[in-house]
């Protein structure tokens, strides 16, 4: 049986668009290339353990919008359950990408949702591993209470709240941005270890990955490679990340792996 995993979280519109430099005020520029696809962390994350063969359980705010109808097909092969109202507006990204790989990218993220509903119980039925990336923190809390599979963050950045979940929580891998209140992101490993939470890792993008098993601190090299399109490589860790904790691999050997997934994602346009 495929291993079973839930994410928690966001689901946008992507719209990238390929330029030679971002635009100034007042200017029109012609993009190289671009395309129309599904991103946020959750539903990301949830595509690229759906790949690695996983069963994956989708918990996230689409409504019945023709976008969100454009995001479920695009989520074909994703069990998805849906706790947004029906006059939900699906967020939309627009994203601009540089030459270098660079992107710069303008979302509402979940800010346009004013309520949401909570998920079943039978959501995590036979479950290996949860992700949670934040942005639907109730519905977070609700499935984090359950100890038996693993409890994992996407942490891209802070968000209110965060600090109920982080306790409940056995493995967290923020970026290099993220930072709890009043402290820093060089900070961000101490200070997640001090929520008890027993395996941390913070992605800062070419430069080597800081990890935290316990006490033991260590530096996981990241494969140089020439980058076409960095959005979403953080995605891409989580996802290749889950997909192997769910499938028996000990941290250390899947954090490994999942890093070079995401240098990997970096060398052509597109998340998959």
């Amino acid at each position: 049986m495929a291993p079973v995993i839930v994410c928690v979280g966001l689901t946008t519109i992507d719209i990238a668009q390929v330029v030679d430099a971002l635009p100034a005020a007042d200017s029109k520029i012609t993009a190289d290339r671009a395309w129309l696809d599904v991103g946020g962390p959750a539903a990301n994350a949830a595509r690229v353990a759906h790949r690695e063969g996983c069963q994956v359980r989708l918990v996230t705010a689409l409504g019945d919008s023709s976008l969100a109808m454009l995001a479920r097909e695009r989520l074909d092969g994703i069990e998805i359950i849906d706790i947004a109202p029906p006059d939900c507006q699906l967020p939309v990204s627009t994203i601009f990408i540089t030459p270098d790989g660079s992107r710069a990218v303008v979302s509402r993220n979940a800010a346009a949702l004013e309520s949401a509903g909570s998920p079943g119980a039978e959501v995590l039925k036979d479950v290996d591993v949860v992700l949670h990336d934040g942005h639907l923190l109730e519905a977070s809390l609700l499935l984090a209470q359950n100890p038996a599979p693993i409890q994992v963050l996407d942490g891209g950045s802070w968000k209110p709240g965060l600090e109920l979940l982080l306790p409940l929580l056995d493995v967290a891998v923020v970026s290099a941005d993220f930072a709890l209140p009043g402290s820093t992101p060089d900070q961000a490993l101490d200070d997640l270890a001090g929520f008890g939470i027993p395996r941390l890792a913070r992605s800062r993008g070419a430069e080597p990955v800081q990890a935290m098993i316990g006490e033991q601190l260590g530096i996981f090299p990241v494969p140089q490679v020439e980058a076409v399109d960095t959005t979403g490589a953080g995605d891409v860790l989580h996802g290749s990340l889950i997909a192997q904790l769910a499938g028996g691999i000990d941290f250390t050997a899947a954090l490994r792996n999942a890093i070079t997934q995401a240098s990997e994602s970096v060398t052509h346009y597109g998340v998959l």
